[in-house]
């Protein structure tokens, strides 16, 4: 009965501050393009298909996220296969390497992409040739490749984890009964990976559809992600702009809805053990070589952005241009870009801003994980979905959801009364609040995974003992089960704080005062100086890097094969 009663008030407090810290700013979005003039309107909605360059906007996001995504599964599916199937001298290193695009935010790779591949880049110098802008002049197809080489890893990840929970008798079984190599992948082995495959190509899609910075350094403006961008200083004055978000959303929403329905319950039964061990077949010498050829054709391409930025945090300024490489090299890019007064602010506001941001998500990940495995509430599901939900709402929908928010409180009476009040709950004066719990909900679902796979391994019969002995709900949980998931807990407490470091569109958007920037905002900033700017970004750029390596490094010997699972749907 104690736990029943612990588990109704978490789920009740914790539905309740989803309502708010998650729901209402969606709602606002929502209420702020359906809701005009006092009266329910869908006048504004059907105008952003009818309004030319919106409608263009967002035809132009789809593709991209198409495009990134089919190129993403084309990158990941074949390698995942691989991988499982055989092994090979390098495998280790190559499976490692093929998860670096993960410590570089994809705009940030597009400073090292517009080095070595603009008109008058590396390529072009090392080709002979004049000018030529090997993306044309949309960029298009830039933006594309850049967003399939960052997000490839999310579908390779669970694609490998899914391979991986494969009984091997059921390959077996089939080809007992007379199928072939393709056969069997087609009639057995896709349907079975199908979810976590479906999973990854949804959070692909998603993070492509809504994608801000590559978008905007690689100057390509005709997608729905910049235009509302550039809308925001139109947000209190037009509901066009809540217009367009909306229907971002339910772009994002319904897809994320469409894999739940499809996949979110389907599960085909495993033997608790392998029945056979899985026995890949060793490829050396020349087979050998011809399957790590993929392997190295992938990362060789995967690291080419991140080549590009470590050179150009090297190069002297203005010392690459027209030049293989750099003409003349030098440290002083990180010693400036670390000394650089808008450098270090950024670095306080964001190990401040993620600090508390993951300190919040510590909590509530373990109290809805609690509540999700260990309650027996019928009601549990609809909060993890809940708590799942950020998945599916673009942190660009987010960012613009809580500028309305605060557009909402900075103007009611009661809250101008109150001038320190009033300027905490306005964005655009300090926007610290709204970037801490900002951070907080994108980056709760990798906290809830780490900590409901954590109690999921954990035998429930040592917190029964506990509370046999007299523990209450709190004491079991402190004494008991958190020391024993606290390998997992770290592990999604250093994605979260490191995803959070590099968070782009809530960034971009929420931090509008200088003082107020975190890192990713400096980056942006820095690269559209005139001079030393892009060197300068580029330095910051490697120094994220390096973090987010060793964060993710730290996370995946904590975890092992199970760091997927933070990746999935």
């Amino acid at each position: 009965m104690l736990r029943d009663r612990t588990a109704w008030w978490l789920f009740g407090g914790l539905s309740l501050l989803f309502g708010l810290l998650l729901l209402w700013p969606v709602l606002q979005v929502v209420g702020g393009g359906f809701y005009v003039g006092g009266r329910w309107t869908a006048e504004y909605l059907v105008g952003v298909f009818r309004n030319p360059i919106y409608a263009e906007g967002l035809l132009n996001s789809l593709g991209l996220a198409l495009g990134a995504t089919v190129l993403s599964v084309l990158v990941a599916v074949p390698l995942a296969w691989l991988s499982y199937a055989y092994t090979f001298p390098g495998q280790r290193a190559f499976s490692a390497l093929l998860l670096v695009p993960m410590v570089l935010p994809p705009f940030v790779g597009a400073i090292g992409i517009l080095q070595i591949l603009g008109p008058y880049g590396a390529l072009n110098a090392l080709l002979g040739c004049g000018p030529v802008d090997w993306f044309g002049q949309s960029r298009y197809l830039g933006v594309i490749l850049l967003q399939a080489l960052a997000f490839y890893p999310i579908i390779y990840l669970n694609v490998s984890a899914a391979l991986a929970n494969i009984d091997p008798a059921l390959h077996e079984a089939a080809q007992n009964l007379g199928a072939g190599t393709w056969t069997t992948f087609r009639r057995v082995t896709l349907p079975l990976v199908a979810p976590g495959l479906f999973a990854g190509c949804t959070l692909v899609f998603i993070a492509c559809f809504t994608e801000l910075g590559t978008p905007l350094i690689m100057n390509y403006t005709r997608c729905a992600a910049v235009q509302v961008y550039d809308e925001l200083k139109e947000i209190s004055a037009s509901p066009f702009p809540y217009a367009l978000v909306t229907v971002v959303l339910l772009a994002s929403v319904s897809l994320y809805a469409l894999s739940r329905l499809l996949f979110g319950g389907r599960a085909y039964a495993m033997q608790a053990k392998a029945t056979t061990a899985h026995k890949p077949t060793v490829a050396r010498g020349v087979s050998g070589l011809l399957v790590a050829l993929p392997f190295v054709g992938v990362t060789a391409l995967a690291l080419t952005p991140h080549l590009g930025v470590v050179l150009t945090s090297f190069a002297r300024p203005g010392s690459w241009y027209q030049t293989v490489l750099p003409a003349s090299f030098t440290g002083a890019n990180y010693a400036e870009a670390l000394g650089h007064t808008m450098t270090l602010n950024a670095i306080r506001n964001s190990l401040a801003f993620s600090a508390l941001a993951v300190l919040a998500n510590l909590f509530l990940g373990v109290a809805v994980a609690w509540v999700v495995v260990r309650s027996r509430l019928r009601v549990r599901w609809l909060l993890d979905a809940l708590a799942m939900l950020p998945l599916a709402v673009p942190g660009l929908v987010m960012a613009f959801g809580f500028i309305a928010v605060s557009s909402t409180l900075s103007g009611l009476p009661a809250v101008k009364s109150w001038p320190a009040l009033a300027a905490l709950l306005d964005v655009r004066t300090n926007p610290t609040l709204f970037l801490i719990v900002a951070y907080a909900v994108r980056r709760l679902p990798y906290m809830v995974r780490a900590a409901v796979a954590g109690l999921q391994q954990t035998a429930v019969s040592l917190e029964e003992a506990a509370a046999n002995l007299g523990a209450p709900p709190w004491v079991s949980l402190r004494r008991v089960t958190l020391p024993l998931i606290a390998a997992n807990l770290i592990a999604g407490t250093l994605l979260a704080f490191a995803f959070s470091m590099l968070e782009v569109s809530d960034s971009l958007m929420l931090a509008q005062k200088i003082e107020y920037y975190p890192i990713t905002k400096t980056i942006f900033e820095l690269f559209q100086l005139m001079g030393v700017g892009r060197y300068l970004a580029a330095a910051l750029g490697v120094w994220a890097m390096l973090f987010l390596a060793v964060t993710i490094a730290g996370s995946s010997l904590l975890l092992g094969k199970k760091l997927g699972a933070l990746f999935r749907a």
